[in-house]
């Protein structure tokens, strides 16, 4: 098969839509890869000889971002705290006590800029529109941190990954896989120690919530 004559047949707002679709989907409260598909799409918006568009893919990002916050915020706002709790007994890999007990404190010290920041941090990606709207943030400082949280997220991912993928065509027409396999690593390697991070501190709150209700966390 025809790698590069596979990725030249699909179409640019196939891209789009796929980008901006994910990110608005993770946005509102599901745990999908949003990060992921938007470096991809990046990725491929770095080759010269395909139509996807960087600007389009942060374009994309932004508005998936931005509507899936504001979608989230209002789901969250409607049903508040008592939706976390349906969600954990459901789904405790992603919503349970530890989880939403980590992100309720990075909002109650934070307050709107865990919104903003919330945007880069793939826990609080998930959490951060419904978990705004349960504690009643006020909406117009929430959609501010949401917007400019959005595009410093979608566009700086995307402008550096498109950057990037620019200049590793051109280093490996000078030097070697090295290089890349170098960068590769230690980008997997900061994802896997922040994750690690995170568990701990997730872990931490399951016990102190067993601790306070006697009942464990699943």
């Amino acid at each position: 098969m025809d790698v590069d004559a596979l990725l030249q047949s699909i179409p640019p707002l196939a891209v789009y839509l796929l980008v901006g679709g994910v990110v608005g989907i993770e946005s509102l409260g599901v745990p999908l890869p949003g990060e992921i598909v938007l470096v991809s799409a990046a990725l491929l918006a770095s080759h010269d000889d395909l139509a996807v568009n960087p600007i389009g893919v942060g374009v994309a990002a932004v508005i998936g971002a931005v509507a899936g916050d504001s979608i989230g915020y209002s789901i969250g706002r409607r049903f508040g705290m008592p939706l976390f709790d349906r969600l954990g007994r459901r789904f405790p890999t992603h919503f349970g006590p530890g989880h939403v007990a980590l992100a309720e404190r990075t909002f109650n010290r934070w307050g709107v800029r865990a919104v903003f920041f919330g945007r880069f941090i793939a826990l609080l990606r998930i959490f951060a529109g419904p978990l705004a709207g349960a504690l009643k943030m006020p909406y117009p400082r929430f959609l501010a941190a949401n917007i400019s949280g959005g595009i410093c997220w979608a566009g700086g991912t995307t402008a550096l990954v498109y950057y990037a993928g620019v200049a590793a065509e051109r280093w490996l027409t000078r030097f070697s896989w090295v290089a890349l396999v170098v960068a590769v690593v230690a980008g997997v390697t900061a994802a896997i120690l922040l994750r690690e991070r995170t568990s701990r501190a997730i872990a931490e709150l399951e016990a102190e919530h067993y601790r306070k209700t006697g009942t464990p966390a699943t």
